[in-house]
């Protein structure tokens, strides 16, 4: 009995759309669609999932002058000096040949930060690092800090945001972490491609069609670009951990993986020929 507008406007609108293709089918179903999945669902016809855009001129490791060192695809000696200075800046030990697991995000249950924070012995115990810059839920803060205190060596803990720093992140790690519950599009996971910092991610909205899984046919047709698993679990993320570390033990095979990612488009040159189609459909 209540007014609800964003109903209405759904209802009215020539078109409308959402920021990826797997959102788009997701809020039709009862568990994303809030209330609104019947309505979604009989206006499918109308609506459009068009990805979200990275900015060329911000996020570009080959020109990002708040990283320690540039680099493209073709020459990745960059990548490691930027991982060194991350290690340097947070502490870590300066160790260049384990892999460094990063996140950037607010820290909510919805991005997964619990099976993150479940995570963290094991990959510690297998010999990885750990980074997060992030604020948020009061009790994740201090549960990651507390394990920065732990284990001073292999996590790296900073609470807030720092755009500097989140650059400097991105470029200096080896896996960017977005196991997200539900995600329209995301953006780290992106700058996680654009940066060579390869995502791990759960098969979800917009991560699912921006990040293709290390299968070994993905591998052997050069599309794998990153880690993704299913299961909201902890099950489900420690699988695809271990997946980061069997790949990275494998040197020329993440080189690989690294420049298929770092090849990828998601700017808003491709972003805007969707907002121009739906436009002119409306039209």
């Amino acid at each position: 009995g209540a007014l609800n507008f964003m109903k209405a406007g759904l209802f009215f609108a020539d078109r409308f759309s959402t920021v990826s293709p797997s959102y788009a089918r997701e809020i039709q179903q009862p568990e994303q669609g809030m209330g609104l999945d019947g309505l979604l669902r009989r206006r499918a016809g109308v609506l459009h999932g068009i990805l979200n855009g990275v900015d060329d001129a911000v996020w570009n490791p080959a020109t990002d002058p708040l990283i320690s060192s540039a680099y493209d695809a073709v020459k990745l000696t960059g990548k490691a000096r930027n991982k060194a200075a991350l290690q340097a800046r947070l502490g870590l030990a300066r160790v260049p040949d384990v892999p460094l697991f990063v996140v950037v995000s607010r820290l909510t249950e919805q991005k997964g930060l619990h099976l993150v924070l479940s995570a963290l012995p094991r990959l510690a115990a297998r010999g990885g690092q750990f980074v997060l810059l992030g604020s948020g839920d009061a009790g994740m803060e201090a549960a990651f800090l507390d394990l920065a205190a732990r284990w001073p060596d292999s996590v790296g803990v900073r609470i807030g945001y720092d755009e500097a720093l989140a650059h400097a992140v991105v470029a200096g790690g080896d896996v960017i972490m977005v196991p997200s519950r539900f995600e329209p599009c995301g953006l780290t996971q992106l700058y996680g491609l654009r940066y060579g910092a390869l995502p791990l991610v759960r098969r979800v909205g917009g991560l699912a069609d921006t990040v293709t899984d290390c299968s070994l046919e993905a591998m052997d047709e050069g599309r794998a670009t990153g880690f993704v698993f299913d299961e909201f679990s902890d099950d489900g993320l420690d699988a695809a951990v271990r997946r980061a570390f069997a790949l990275y033990r494998r040197r020329r095979d993440w080189l690989a993986v690294q420049r298929t990612a770092m090849a990828q488009h998601h700017d808003w040159a491709v972003a805007a020929q969707g907002y121009l189609a739906m436009y002119r459909a409306a039209l």
